[in-house]
């Protein structure tokens, strides 16, 4: 019995001591309860190191951003750290068998990037006068974590209020091209990829006003025939676009208009448009422009600018350049088609052939109808290019002295004559025509003391070139434009 106590009271001691070591253990801890978001999208991050200061447990969160960390009862700074993120902490009092929940919102490591300051325009300077049509708009920024810097410009018309936006440039410069004697305004967005872009000040420049151009003339682009204005010294600038077909320029200076050919759907019509290119109008809409080869048609305007006349088949019609008063002048006898006209006063120039191009026949006409002296008929070849000269005394017309003929209208030697009527003789004017070249399209030059033509190798692949001829020196020859054709020269 004795013994039996002793054991009994060793057994409770033990049973007792136990007791209290495990009580203990439970009551000495907490548990930190967390979730970890991105900041402002509220997104959960997983696999979030969570760690403590004075170190303790070590966890990660899971899918949903969660994490559970126990720890020993004190005061502890709790770090949230993941890679592309700032590291951020908060502060933290375990109490025994207590459950502490807090929420980290961490932002990426960029939130502390500058943003970059405001573009400043370098050229052209901001309020600048008489730009040049073709501007290099250029500007700087500064960004003071040398972030790289994506650039968007909006460029505004002040005439039009049309609005031109170029993104994503990654040069601090943008080329445009602008309206002549027009105000535009433009403004450049900076982005560093990682905080708002940042506007500049809106700047403005004024444009020069449009040069007056001598020469007119046609270049091929995109598959399109453009027009441009040029001023003989190799200044040129395109005064219709690519996305359209427009060819053989004619200006008339008394209604300071250029009247020309353009494409509309599968037909084509006489249009007109300011010397810059701007008020673009179609002219003709009931009787559209129709014959030979459209490439050779040509059409001509009244001296006054008043109309314009034009060919349809055999038929030559006259047009108020309104696009009112639509008249039929005149009727080929002969069934041929009417591919070219030229109007000086009364006297009107015509050149008509037969379907293939030839039987060529060059002859004027008055404002009746009435013929008045034929030039040339019955000769081989093609033939073309007429021009009358300021006193109808003599005319400007080109003939392929080959005579060749075939199914592709291709032209060997095509030489430029000057026309007497009085005398009715035709002098030979190509001079210096390099061989193997067609001399075609003459026109006279303002004074008459020159010719203007396209000079282009008999074989229709190398590129043409517009060539200037003097009347009185045989061994002058100019090139003015290279890879163009259809010149005017008023």
């Amino acid at each position: 019995m004795k013994y039996f106590k002793i054991f009994f009271a060793i057994a409770v001691l033990m049973l007792a001591t136990g007791c209290s070591e495990e009580l203990l253990d439970v009551n000495g801890k907490g548990t930190v309860k967390g979730r970890v978001v991105q900041d402002l999208t509220f997104v959960p991050l997983e696999n979030v190191k969570i760690s403590t200061n004075p170190a303790s447990n070590t966890v990660f969160t899971d899918a949903n951003g969660e994490f559970l960390l126990p720890a020993d009862v004190g005061q502890y700074a709790v770090q949230a750290q993941k890679d592309g993120f700032l590291v951020s902490f908060e502060s933290v009092t375990v109490e025994v068998g207590e459950e502490v929940q807090i929420v980290f919102e961490l932002k990426l490591e960029t939130a502390n990037n500058r943003s970059p300051e405001a573009a400043r325009a370098i050229t052209p300077l901001d309020g600048a006068t008489n730009v040049p049509f073709n501007v290099e708009l250029e500007w700087e920024a500064v960004d003071a974590d040398e972030d790289d810097l994506t650039y968007t410009v909006t460029l505004r018309n002040g005439t039009t209020n049309t609005v031109q936006t170029f993104t994503d440039l990654t040069t601090a410069s943008q080329q445009v091209t602008v309206d002549f004697g027009t105000t535009y305004f433009w403004q450049v967005s900076v982005d560093d990829s990682f905080n708002t872009p940042v506007n500049s000040a809106v700047f403005t420049f004024t444009t020069e006003n449009f040069p007056t151009n001598r020469f007119l003339f046609v270049k091929k682009e995109n598959g399109n025939n453009v027009i441009y204005s040029g001023n003989g010294s190799g200044g040129q600038v395109a005064i219709t676009t690519n996305t359209t077909n427009s060819w053989r320029p004619r200006m008339n200076r008394q209604a300071n208009k250029i009247a020309y050919l353009r494409n509309v759907g599968a037909v084509v019509h006489v249009f007109t448009m300011n010397a810059d290119g701007s008020n673009k109008q179609q002219i003709t809409t009931s009787v559209p422009v129709s014959g030979f080869n459209f490439d050779e048609i040509d059409i001509s305007w009244a001296t006054n600018g008043a109309s314009i006349y034009y060919p349809s088949q055999d038929k030559l019609y006259r047009i108020n350049s309104d696009g009112s008063g639509l008249t039929q002048i005149y009727q080929t006898v002969n069934g041929n088609l009417i591919t070219e006209v030229d109007v000086n006063g009364t006297v009107i120039a015509l050149k008509t052939n037969n379907l293939n191009g030839y039987g060529v026949q060059i002859f004027t006409i008055n404002t009746s109808g009435t013929l008045l002296q034929m030039v040339q008929t019955g000769l081989p070849g093609a033939a073309g290019g007429i021009n009358l000269s300021a006193d109808n005394t003599k005319l400007l017309f080109t003939r392929d002295t080959s005579g060749f003929e075939n199914n592709t209208y291709r032209q060997l030697d095509t030489r430029v004559f000057l026309y007497t009527f009085s005398s009715m003789t035709a002098l030979d004017v190509s001079f210096n025509k390099p061989g193997g070249t067609n001399d075609l399209d003459a026109r006279f030059s303002p004074t008459e003391a020159e010719v203007i033509v396209t000079n282009v190798a008999n074989d229709g692949v190398t590129p043409s070139s517009i060539q200037t001829l003097e009347l009185s020196a045989t061994d002058t020859r100019t090139t003015k434009y290279g890879n163009s054709f259809m010149p005017d020269w008023e």
